[in-house]
Parts: structure tokens; sequence; C-alpha cells
């Protein structure tokens, strides 16, 4: 009886010690996420903003910004979003119309080298490979209503604002807070 006791004790303490190693993991991995998404905006943002991934909430924030670690699924590509880009993206997201009639800020400090876009079409089918495939560095992109958007370019390689996603309802102005000509 005892030999049982003490096996149903180590095994019970194992399975314990396995569960708080996996719940560790876990916590580590999420840390790395949540790190991942408060690198798109300045900590003044980012600090009180809630994360998610996915489809999970990592940490409720109290701020209004929302981050996180993808723009698109898997592209490492961190954003931080204020409400209005957080009604746009979900809009998009399920092809539905969007109207900006008020101004929407959104983050995105450590670019989208390597996760680019189609500056024309957000649902491209191969965005990499579209004629006017672009990826941009640290950047910051404003979403105003649609007619507040003329006389600004939509060629990226200009080295200033321009305008992506114009002839949708997803149309923004992507602002780079790095000189893209000088990189060149």
């Amino acid at each position: 009886m005892k030999i049982r006791s003490r096996m149903y004790k180590a095994l019970t303490l194992t399975c314990c010690s396995t569960l708080l190693i996996l719940s560790h993991a876990a916590t580590a991995s999420d840390q790395k996420r949540i790190k991942q998404a408060r690198s798109a905006a300045p900590p003044s943002v980012s600090a009180d903003a809630t994360i998610v991934d996915g489809d999970k909430v990592l940490v409720e924030g109290n701020n209004g910004w929302t981050c996180m670690p993808d723009t698109f699924p898997g592209d490492n590509a961190p954003i931080c979003v204020d409400a209005v880009w957080m009604e746009m993206m979900q809009a998009m997201g399920k092809k539905e119309d969007f109207t900006a009639n008020k101004v929407g800020i959104s983050y995105m400090l450590q670019g989208d080298q390597g996760s680019g876009v189609s500056n024309s079409n957000p649902h491209h089918h191969d965005h990499k490979n579209a004629d006017d495939y672009v990826e941009t560095g640290p950047h910051l992109m404003i979403i105003v209503p649609k007619e507040m958007l003329s006389g600004i370019t939509d060629d990226p390689s200009e080295g200033g604002p321009y305008v992506m996603w114009g002839d949708t309802p997803y149309a923004h102005i992507m602002i780079p807070v790095e000189d893209l000509k000088a990189s060149k």
C-alpha cells in the first residue's frame, strides 16, 4: 500500500510539474508575442493597449488601442490600431464595405519587410507577385474620409506619404517614418 501511495504521489508530482512547465512555456510564448505586438507603436500607445493574437486576447488594455503581433495571419508584421482602424480591418477581413467618417490611426513601426501587399488590392490572390507589390519600412497609416485623399499620390516610390488601396473602401494614407529614397 505504501508503494502505491508513493507511486501515486510521484505520478501526481510529475503530472503537476509537467503542467507547470507547459503553462510556463505557453506564457513565455505569449510574452514573446506581446513584446512583438507592442513593438509596433511607441510605449505611450502600446503599454496600455489590448494585445490580441489571432482570436486570443493576451492582455486586456484600457486606452482604446489594439496591438497585434501580425497584421495578417503569420506575417510577423506587428501593428497597433485605434478603434476606427480595427473597424476597417474587420470589414476588410469579411470583404464588407467600410466608410471612414472620421480619422483613424495605425502604427507599424517595425514595417512590413517580407510581408508587403498589393498597393491597389488588399485581397490580391498572390500579393507578393502583384505588379504593384510594396513593402514599407516603419510607418504610420491614417484613415480619413475618402474626399480628403484627393491630391495625394498613390506612388510609394516618391518617398513620402502615399495612398494605399485608393479605389477600395479601405483606402488610407501610408506615412513612412524613414527616408525611403535614402535607403535605395
